[in-house]
Parts: structure tokens; sequence; C-alpha cells
């Protein structure tokens, strides 16, 4: 197993960490009963994981129930994180980052893991109906308590983290040093805006859905239907991406699977590891098998032949504004070629794209 530090903490997580969706069967997303549950945890702190996400909306807490059960005497063990923000009942006060609901919430969560404090909080998502103030003294406030230790966001814009960080340094308030964002080689709009917001903030991304929903581990065949039993049938696409371009970087990772001897879903999360600022990439099966193979992932060294294919076929454009930062920052200001003549030795990062040499 790889560990890694969770962000700019001293806390030290293992490179894949075990998510827990799965557990519980309100949310049919794996519908492991306890038993199934207790196996599946101790498989993975076997394998080397020390770090185990949840959420309180995953099947209305019965998964944060689940994992409190399986983790009974082994809690102070390992790095334990959850989440708050999204509905837990119809009543719509059970809802949101405001204070309230925060702090029912961290009560609720605590009670059902079957702990007095969790390692990591965090912010399932932005409240655009909270000021963003409310939620971040709320939350450390919680570390002030002891009932937190660390902090994080998910899913959250770059600008959205941004501002929430500038707040938290200008009042001394406790800052995020995690988000939890979507990442996978059908789902690059990370690399947008956010990768480099995290290095720059040093905060470490925790990576969901590092197959799509499963896409990527290859099972799935282009112009037929989802066979019975698989999560597409079941419980539908759980990640949006172009279908057609999803079998194109799956037909990738084949080759590349191919002439590792591995499988796809290996390789998805080989290349994730391999991306900057990932603190660890969250991993979830109900069969220990699809668990194990996820896991060795951190042993599969990818080549540059490896790389350069994965990245091509998976590339969709850069975005403005981030090509114009890119140009003028890298091919257009002599300066960093100068300070750093290593990473510019063949051409640098960013090639130069003005001066056009089109022709017709």
């Amino acid at each position: 197993m790889l560990y890694r530090k969770l962000g700019n903490s001293g806390l030290i997580v293992s490179a894949v960490s075990l998510g827990t969706m799965q557990f519980g069967k309100k949310m049919n997303m794996g519908n492991l009963d306890q038993r199934a549950t207790n196996k599946m945890v101790k498989f993975a702190l076997d394998q080397g994981i020390n770090f185990i996400d949840t959420a309180d909306v995953y099947s209305r807490g019965e998964s944060e129930t689940l994992l409190g059960n399986a983790l009974k005497g082994i809690r102070n063990e390992i790095v334990l994180a959850t989440k708050v923000r999204l509905p837990m009942s119809d009543n719509f006060n059970r809802c949101g980052a405001n204070r309230v609901n925060i702090m029912r919430g961290i009560e609720s969560s605590l009670k059902r893991l079957q702990t007095d404090y969790v390692d990591l909080y965090q912010v399932h998502g932005w409240d655009s109906n909270t000021p963003l103030e409310e939620t971040l003294r709320t939350l450390d406030d919680l570390v002030r308590h002891g009932k937190v230790r660390y902090i994080g966001l998910s899913n959250y814009l770059a600008w959205q983290a941004a501002t929430a960080l500038g707040i938290q340094e200008r009042e001394h308030l406790e800052k995020f040093v995690t988000a939890q964002m979507y990442y996978s080689l059908v789902g690059r709009g990370l690399e947008t805006e956010w990768l480099s917001c995290a290095e720059y903030h040093k905060m470490g991304i925790l990576v969901w859905s590092p197959l799509a929903g499963g896409f990527l581990s290859g099972k799935y065949e282009q112009g037929k239907p989802p066979k019975k039993g698989t999560r597409f049938a079941e419980a539908g696409r759980f990640v949006p991406f172009d279908r057609t371009f999803g079998f194109k970087v799956v037909e990738a990772l084949q080759k590349v699977a191919s002439r590792h001897n591995v499988s796809p879903a290996r390789v998805s999360i080989a290349w994730l590891l391999s991306q900057p600022m990932i603190s660890s990439v969250i991993i979830a099966a109900r069969k220990e098998e699809h668990l194990k193979d996820n896991i060795e992932a951190t042993n599969l060294k990818l080549s540059e032949d490896d790389f350069k294919l994965l990245n091509d076929i998976s590339d969709q454009g850069t975005p403005y504004p981030k090509w114009m930062v890119l140009q003028l920052d890298q091919a257009e200001d002599p300066r960093p070629a100068i300070l750093n003549p290593e990473r510019y030795k063949d051409g640098g990062p960013w090639k130069d794209i003005r001066g056009s040499d089109w022709k017709g």
C-alpha cells in the first residue's frame, strides 16, 4: 500500500480509501448488509487501507450505522471521514450547510458511527441558501469542541473554494485541508481550474467515482444494454459523459491493460494516482475480488507510452480562460524557462498555440 499526507495536514492516509455508498439498501447502490459490510471493512484494513469515507446521506444514515458496527474495537486505528449537507428527511430544515443542520448532522453521525469524533468532516456541496461565513464558523466550532479533527469540502467550484479559504485565513478559522471531487478518464474537468487551485492552496484531492460509476471497468459493451446485476442496469449512469467518447477511452484502457496483463479498472486508478495533488482515490466494491483488484493499482507502474495514449484519447481540449492563462504565463513569458530549465527542456508543459499553422 502507498501512503500520503491528507492535504496540508500531518495526517497520513492510504493512497486508496474505502468508499461506503454500497453499505445499506436505501440507495440501491450495492445493498450490502451488516455481515457483508463487516467482511468488506476487515478485508480493506487487512490490505493496508487505513482511510474510510462515508456520508450521512448514504442510505439515509444506514451506511454510517453499518460502518459504526463494523468498526467496534478498532475505530481509533483508522482515519474516518463523513459528510453533511444533503437532505436527510422530507423536513427542509434537515438539509444545508447552516449552523442548525451542521450541528445536528455531526451529533447524528457520531451516534451512528459510535464514536466521539471524526477525523475529517466534509461539506457535501455548496449551499447557496446559507451565508458562507455561517458554514465556516460552525465548522471551526466543531474543531474547537473536539468533535472534528480536520475539515474538507466536496463538489465546490474552484472560485467557491478559494473564497472560503480566503475567509478562513482572514478570520483565523480552521481551513479546509481536502476537496472530495469527481475525477476520471472520462471526466477530466477538474484539470481546468481545480488542480491548480488545490496546488496553490496545498489542498489534497480525494477522488470519488474514479471509474465513472463502474464504466471504466470495461464491463459494458457499445450498442448493448448493461448486463443484469451491474450498477448501470440497477441504478443507471452515475456521472454524465458522452458515451461514444467513453467507449474510445475504454478501448485505450484495454490496450494499456493488455500490456500489463491487468484490468482496465486497475489502469484507470493507477492513472489517477499519478496526477498532482491526489491524497487518496476512493474505491468501493460489492465483491472482495473487485476491491482487491482496485487496491493493486497502487503497485502498477504505467509507462510514458501508456500515459501518452490515455492522455491523448481522453483530452477534450483546454477551455478558456485556462488556455490563455497558460499561454501568457508559460509560452510567452520567458521567466519560467529560465527559472525551471529542466521543465522546459522539451519545449515546456504548454506549447505556443498562437501563430496558427492554419492551411486552407
